[in-house]
């Protein structure tokens, strides 16, 4: 068992971090709230035009892959 966690620890150790988007669009006007990084999505908070909502991204290509409406 340890050297089975050993081996695992070691590979992820020395794997590369995942790639992330340098850059995110959102629309005119928007003020950003809060942004992660979370599950391979870059997650982004903002409010635009009195609604509060959150983007998700995909954390490689920066698509846009749902927008969440908050109440």
């Amino acid at each position: 068992m340890a050297i089975g966690f050993a081996l695992v620890y070691r590979v992820m150790r020395d794997a590369p971090p995942p790639a992330i988007v340098e850059a995110v669009t959102l629309p005119a006007g928007a003020t950003v709230l809060a942004a992660a990084v979370h599950a391979g999505t870059v997650n982004v908070t903002y409010r635009l035009d009195g609604q509060t909502l959150l983007a998700l991204f995909d954390q490689e290509s920066g698509e846009l892959t749902g927008t969440i409406a908050i109440r």
